[in-house]
């Protein structure tokens, strides 16, 4: 799901927010914004808001967004040598990126595509998955999983969630499972790497969703490893960005379908392709933050630890248990037994902006029922801010205004 976040930085103790995100450097501390601009002033970040008066004036002077990029100096440069180089588009670069991250997957090979959707797209393609087919897919997830199945003209089977994982149910795809069934993808929900072994039993193709998993591991296997492919997203703020884009990985023979597919240009045959290709713009950025990828992983660890201690006693609360490797927290996911609109409202009105870590349940908007778990995943869940930009302090602001709602 997009969102927008504000930019924000650090003047001495006090993080300030702009609302046109407009950043300033104060040193050699990286200053973030949620579009990207970088600057320099002084020895500590910053992003100053002009004064003014809050019509509001019990508003907090600051806002904790639910989510922000993580975006410095470094991954500026690295942009900026491109441009100056003048090669923007699928270049050299793209070829970089996709040799690492294939490389850090622990796979034959990765194509870089222009978003997380258009990844799931292609790899569906590369299954030649199409009209008179079913694919199997969680209803607690982005709606994307459901438009790329459309747009290969095959038809969407929702399973119901499975409490636990907050998965698609490997019991309830089996159940689901019918003759037309051509493959089923597996989103790997929030940061967590559920287990395949299940699903692989079903006897049909499988497609992770690592979207919002990058970097897990489960028995020493990297998310995206498991299945003959997987598909990854590089929206602004997940756990590696590109701004927009994202990937196909695995198979060296379904990669290469699904490479052929993202470009249509100078080919002898009428077979459908896209312009789903990723520019050399977006490729350096992503070099760039592979290379932090372990960083920002074990910030948001830190970040859930803490958290997981501030709410453990916390009344009709439930917080995920450590989960070691497997969880990279792209989303800290915690359930409440009471109804979520006033807590967010409390949330709000203390600064921090939380949210139901799926927009809604697909088969509400389809008007289908006979998916009680994830109506009442829906009802309970929420995700509280979660990124490597998240300071101590902020975290426990968010986990007292928590405590306070309910």
């Amino acid at each position: 799901m997009s969102e927008a976040a504000p930019g924000s930085g650090r003047v001495g103790a006090t993080r300030v927010c702009s609302a046109e995100g407009k950043i300033g450097r104060v040193g050699a501390t990286p200053a973030c914004s949620a579009d990207g601009k970088i600057g320099r002033v002084g020895a500590t970040r910053a992003c100053l808001r002009p004064p003014s008066i809050p019509a509001d004036l019990t508003a907090p002077a600051t806002v904790i967004p639910h989510s922000r990029p993580t975006i410095g100096h470094d991954d500026a440069e690295r942009v900026a040598r491109v441009v100056r180089g003048g090669h923007l588009a699928q270049g050299p670069e793209v070829a970089s990126f996709e040799r690492g991250l294939a490389q850090r997957l622990g796979v034959a090979a990765a194509a870089a595509v222009s978003s997380g959707s258009a990844a799931l797209e292609l790899a569906l393609r590369a299954l030649d998955v199409g009209p008179g087919h079913e694919v199997i897919i969680p209803t607690y997830a982005c709606d994307a999983v459901y438009h790329a199945v459309t747009r290969c003209g095959a038809t969407p089977v929702l399973g119901d969630a499975d409490p636990e994982t907050l998965g698609l149910s490997a019991a309830d795809a089996t159940r689901r499972r019918t003759a037309r069934t051509r493959a089923v993808i597996v989103v790997h929900p929030f940061g967590l790497a559920v287990d395949l072994d299940d699903f692989q039993a079903l006897g049909v193709a499988l497609v992770e969703d690592c979207a919002q998993t990058l970097g897990a591991t489960r028995d020493g296997r990297p998310v995206g490893a498991r299945g003959g492919l997987a598909a990854c997203s590089f929206y602004a703020t997940k756990l590696l960005t590109t701004g927009e884009g994202g990937a196909v990985t695995g198979r060296a023979d379904l990669v290469a379908r699904a490479r052929d597919a993202r470009d249509y240009d100078e080919r002898t045959d009428l077979a459908p392709r896209f312009n789903y290709k990723m520019t050399d713009m977006q490729a350096a950025l992503g070099q760039s933050q592979l290379a932090r990828l372990d960083a920002f992983i074990a910030r948001r660890r830190a970040l859930a630890a803490r958290y997981r201690a501030a709410l453990a006693r916390a009344p009709r609360c439930r917080v995920p248990a450590d989960a070691g490797e497997r969880h990279v927290y792209y989303r800290f996911v915690v359930a409440i037994e009471s109804p979520l609109t006033p807590i967010l409202a409390h949330l709000e009105r203390r600064g921090v902006t939380a949210r139901r870590p799926v927009f809604r349940p697909i088969h509400q908007a389809l008007g289908l029922s006979g998916y009680p778990n994830a109506e009442r995943l829906w009802a309970e869940c929420l995700s509280l801010p979660c990124y490597p930009l998240l300071t101590d302090g902020e975290a426990d602001v968010v986990a007292t205004a928590l405590l306070e709602a309910l």
